[in-house]
């Protein structure tokens, strides 16, 4: 009986041991299996949210796909991140990745995603991201990084989560105080400074406004390097002169803000009938762009120049937020310049892009004398693919020289071997449009409508 009664009990206390051990096992599996990863997190936190979004980093039928070349959406994501490089040139010449394991600061994401460029050594590889919209916090932002830092694995779970209850804002894009860009002579050397005063650009709006501005110069003044400086959400800052200066109508008053859209989001005709007397100075979407012209070159701006400084803010917010702009143009003496350059102005305004269809648009454009190319870029909106220009003529007829698919960033390419063409040669555009709308589509100035228009510098020879 003894035997009989130890052995019942072995037999409930092992019967008891397996219940527990099965259940225990339970539990941990049920552990793991909603056990979610950091780069889970991210996905469903931060890059589905506020990245995979329609028209951005969605699909690659977005429009912005040819210039960025990057879709989020979680099935590719962290395929298309990890060890890839980036399409933006600055990025690539600095040898980042779009994301390096254990390297944050050689990380284009993580460099897209903090606003405040003082936190990477004042680098900023094109906008900010997410554009119109509000940056990420302050805890979304220090996740990535850790993660990043952490060799940015695919799955296991190696930053603390509570980051994410983070929300203190990582950059006060409607009153953050906004550093002023320092000017020339506060850097030792010879320019003018234009500053376009802070202005409000409204909820779920999207604000361009031109001011011009008097550079108040008595004499003439020979500019070799322009840089700007611009708030977040810049979609581009440009400088223009003008072409017919003695029609008054086309004129603007010095310092007056005009905008190109009134509150009902209609075009203002007078601003609009003031652009087509634009030619284009200098300036684009990096908003911290530096140029420098090659060395001996120089931009001359005759005495009493005044220019036109157009800020463009997108806002896909529901709150107003400020815009706010620095201009710098360094001068250098006459007698250093050894060739005046002039602006390459190529604008093709006739042209039809059919609703729903790929369309390729070329047009040629000829010099009337002899000249020198050292710097090509390039403007279309979001529909246009790709952006090529060829030579036209002479020996070197149909090469192509400059190529972009990055419609915010074009190239701008500074040529270390001039292009010498001559008299009656010229320049070919060569643009891919994708009208994904319903309606056809033609030059206009809106972020609606396209363009096609041929930048650069070039000199004239003897």
């Amino acid at each position: 009986m003894k035997n009989s009664y130890s052995a019942l009990l072995f037999g409930a206390f092992l019967g008891v041991f397996l219940l527990t051990l099965g259940c225990s096992k339970k539990s941990i599996d049920s552990t793991d299996a909603t056990t979610v990863s950091s780069f889970d997190l991210i996905q469903q936190k931060i890059l589905t949210p506020s990245c995979a979004t329609s028209g951005c980093h969605a699909s690659t039928s977005d429009n912005t796909y040819a210039q960025h070349g990057l879709v989020l959406e979680k099935s590719v994501a962290y395929q298309n991140l990890i060890g890839v490089n980036p399409k933006n040139d600055l990025a690539k010449t600095d040898n980042l990745q779009r994301v390096k394991p254990f390297k944050s600061l050689e990380s284009l994401l993580f460099h897209k995603l903090e606003w405040d460029a003082s936190h990477h050594s004042n680098k900023q590889y094109g906008l900010p991201m997410p554009l119109g919209s509000n940056p990420l916090y302050v805890g979304q932002i220090e996740f990535i990084r850790r993660w990043i830092e952490a060799g940015a694995p695919r799955t296991g779970d190696v930053v603390d989560k509570t980051l994410l209850d983070d929300k203190t804002p990582s950059y006060a894009a409607n009153s953050a105080p906004f550093e002023a860009l320092k000017s020339p002579q506060e850097e030792g050397v010879s320019g003018i400074q234009l500053h376009v005063d802070a202005f409000n650009v409204a909820a779920n709006f999207e604000r361009e406004i031109f001011v011009r501005k008097s550079l108040g110069n008595s004499s003439d003044v020979y500019v070799n390097r322009i840089k700007l400086k611009s708030r977040p959400n810049s979609h581009h800052l440009v400088l223009y002169d003008f072409r017919n200066k003695d029609n008054a109508l086309l004129m603007p008053t010095i310092d007056i803000v005009r905008d190109l859209r009134n509150a009902d989001n209609s075009l203002n005709a007078l601003t609009v009938l003031q652009m087509s007397n634009h030619i284009f100075l200098g300036g684009g979407t990096d908003p911290n762009q530096d140029y420098t012209f090659p060395e001996g070159m120089a931009l001359k701006l005759p005495a009493g120049t005044a220019i036109d400084v157009n800020p463009h803010y997108f806002n896909k917010t529901n709150q107003p937020f400020l815009g706010e702009n620095y201009v710098n143009l360094y001068t250098v003496p006459a007698a250093k310049v050894q060739k005046i350059v002039q602006m390459i102005d190529f604008n093709n305004t006739s042209f039809s892009l059919p609703a729903n269809q790929r369309t390729t648009i070329t047009k040629d454009f000829k010099f009337d004398s002899n000249v020198t190319i050292v710097s090509l870029t390039s403007h279309n909106h979001k529909y246009g693919e790709k952006f090529v220009i060829k030579i036209k003529g002479g020996t070197r007829d149909g090469e192509t020289v400059y190529e972009s698919t990055d419609w915010e960033h074009p190239k701008v390419i500074n040529f270390s071997t001039p292009i010498q063409l001559k008299k009656g040669e010229g320049l070919t555009s060569v643009v891919t449009y994708n009208n994904t709308t319903n309606k056809n589509l033609g030059f206009g100035l809106t972020s609606e409508d396209e363009m096609n228009i041929i930048f650069g510098y070039y000199y004239v020879n003897p």
